[in-house]
Protein backbone atom coordinates (compact mmCIF):
# COMPACT_ATOMS: atom_id res chain seq x y z
CA UNK A 1 0.00 0.00 0.00
CA UNK A 2 1.07 3.57 -0.70
CA UNK A 3 3.03 5.21 2.18
CA UNK A 4 1.02 8.43 1.87
CA UNK A 5 -2.25 6.51 2.10
CA UNK A 6 -1.01 4.67 5.21
CA UNK A 7 0.03 8.00 6.72
CA UNK A 8 -3.43 9.43 6.00
CA UNK A 9 -5.09 6.40 7.62
CA UNK A 10 -2.80 6.67 10.65
CA UNK A 11 -3.65 10.36 11.02
CA UNK A 12 -7.38 9.59 10.86
CA UNK A 13 -7.00 6.82 13.43
CA UNK A 14 -5.06 9.18 15.71
CA UNK A 15 -7.87 11.74 15.38
CA UNK A 16 -10.44 9.12 16.41
CA UNK A 17 -8.39 8.05 19.41
CA UNK A 18 -7.85 11.66 20.48
CA UNK A 19 -11.54 12.47 20.16
CA UNK A 20 -12.40 9.45 22.33
CA UNK A 21 -9.86 10.50 25.00
CA UNK A 22 -11.28 14.03 25.05
CA UNK A 23 -14.71 12.59 25.92
CA UNK A 24 -13.66 13.47 29.49
CA UNK A 25 -14.81 17.01 28.67
CA UNK A 26 -18.37 15.73 29.13
CA UNK A 27 -17.71 16.14 32.86
CA UNK A 28 -18.11 19.86 32.12
CA UNK A 29 -21.08 19.48 29.78
CA UNK A 30 -18.91 19.98 26.69
CA UNK A 31 -17.95 17.96 23.69
CA UNK A 32 -14.54 18.36 22.08
CA UNK A 33 -15.91 20.62 19.33
CA UNK A 34 -17.63 22.80 21.94
CA UNK A 35 -14.38 23.13 23.86
CA UNK A 36 -12.51 24.01 20.68
CA UNK A 37 -15.01 26.80 19.94
CA UNK A 38 -14.53 28.23 23.42
CA UNK A 39 -10.74 27.87 23.08
CA UNK A 40 -10.70 29.89 19.86
CA UNK A 41 -12.94 32.58 21.37
CA UNK A 42 -10.91 32.88 24.58
CA UNK A 43 -7.78 33.32 22.48
CA UNK A 44 -9.31 35.81 20.02
CA UNK A 45 -9.02 39.58 20.34
CA UNK A 46 -11.85 40.86 22.53
CA UNK A 47 -12.95 37.22 22.98
CA UNK A 48 -14.96 37.34 19.76
CA UNK A 49 -14.67 36.07 16.23
CA UNK A 50 -16.60 36.27 12.98
CA UNK A 51 -18.62 33.11 12.39
CA UNK A 52 -16.87 32.36 9.11
CA UNK A 53 -13.42 32.80 10.71
CA UNK A 54 -14.44 30.50 13.55
CA UNK A 55 -15.58 27.87 11.03
CA UNK A 56 -12.27 28.22 9.18
CA UNK A 57 -10.24 27.83 12.39
CA UNK A 58 -12.13 24.63 13.22
CA UNK A 59 -12.00 23.28 9.68
CA UNK A 60 -15.77 23.08 9.25
CA UNK A 61 -18.34 24.62 6.93
CA UNK A 62 -20.43 27.73 7.57
CA UNK A 63 -23.51 25.55 8.10
CA UNK A 64 -21.49 23.29 10.40
CA UNK A 65 -20.55 26.22 12.63
CA UNK A 66 -24.19 27.30 12.77
CA UNK A 67 -25.23 23.83 13.97
CA UNK A 68 -22.37 23.76 16.48
CA UNK A 69 -23.10 27.20 17.91
CA UNK A 70 -26.87 26.83 18.32
CA UNK A 71 -26.76 24.71 21.51
CA UNK A 72 -23.89 26.80 22.94
CA UNK A 73 -25.99 29.93 22.44
CA UNK A 74 -29.04 28.25 23.95
CA UNK A 75 -27.21 27.40 27.18
CA UNK A 76 -25.54 30.81 27.36
CA UNK A 77 -21.89 29.95 26.70
CA UNK A 78 -21.67 32.13 23.59
CA UNK A 79 -23.72 34.99 22.21
CA UNK A 80 -24.15 36.78 18.91
CA UNK A 81 -22.95 40.31 18.49
CA UNK A 82 -23.79 42.50 15.51
CA UNK A 83 -21.03 44.33 13.66
CA UNK A 84 -21.30 48.05 14.31
CA UNK A 85 -20.78 49.10 10.68
CA UNK A 86 -21.83 46.08 8.60
CA UNK A 87 -25.19 44.43 9.30
CA UNK A 88 -24.18 41.43 7.16
CA UNK A 89 -21.42 40.51 9.62
CA UNK A 90 -22.00 39.03 13.05
CA UNK A 91 -19.59 37.97 15.71
CA UNK A 92 -19.63 35.10 18.16
CA UNK A 93 -18.55 36.20 21.62
CA UNK A 94 -17.88 34.05 24.64
CA UNK A 95 -20.00 34.93 27.68
CA UNK A 96 -18.80 35.13 31.28
CA UNK A 97 -20.46 31.75 31.89
CA UNK A 98 -18.64 30.39 28.84
CA UNK A 99 -15.32 31.65 30.19
CA UNK A 100 -15.98 30.00 33.55
CA UNK A 101 -16.91 26.66 31.96
CA UNK A 102 -13.90 26.90 29.64
CA UNK A 103 -11.48 27.56 32.50
CA UNK A 104 -12.80 24.53 34.40
CA UNK A 105 -12.71 22.31 31.32
CA UNK A 106 -9.24 23.54 30.34
CA UNK A 107 -7.70 21.67 33.26
CA UNK A 108 -9.35 18.44 32.11
CA UNK A 109 -8.24 19.04 28.51
CA UNK A 110 -4.66 19.67 29.63
CA UNK A 111 -4.70 16.44 31.66
CA UNK A 112 -5.87 14.54 28.57
CA UNK A 113 -3.14 16.17 26.46
CA UNK A 114 -0.53 15.25 29.08
CA UNK A 115 -1.83 11.68 28.95
CA UNK A 116 -1.68 11.61 25.13
CA UNK A 117 1.89 12.93 24.98
CA UNK A 118 3.40 11.70 28.26
CA UNK A 119 7.03 11.40 27.18
CA UNK A 120 7.20 13.93 24.37
CA UNK A 121 9.88 16.55 24.70
CA UNK A 122 9.29 20.17 23.64
CA UNK A 123 11.38 19.60 20.50
CA UNK A 124 9.27 16.58 19.48
CA UNK A 125 6.05 18.53 20.00
CA UNK A 126 7.48 21.38 17.92
CA UNK A 127 8.28 18.90 15.13
CA UNK A 128 4.75 17.51 15.28
CA UNK A 129 3.29 21.01 15.17
CA UNK A 130 5.48 21.85 12.17
CA UNK A 131 4.17 18.78 10.35
CA UNK A 132 0.62 19.98 10.93
CA UNK A 133 1.54 23.45 9.72
CA UNK A 134 3.03 21.87 6.58
CA UNK A 135 -0.25 19.98 6.09
CA UNK A 136 -2.11 23.28 6.61
CA UNK A 137 -4.06 21.80 9.52
CA UNK A 138 -2.45 23.77 12.33
CA UNK A 139 -4.70 25.02 15.09
CA UNK A 140 -4.12 28.59 16.23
Amino acid sequence: MNDKLLSAFSLMKAQSILARKFDKLHLHGLGLSDFMVLYVLVNSPENKCRRIDLADQLGITASGITRLLAPLEKIGLVAREAHLRDARVSFVVITETGKEIFNNAKNTAEEVADDVFPNFKAKELATLTKLFIDLDVNFK
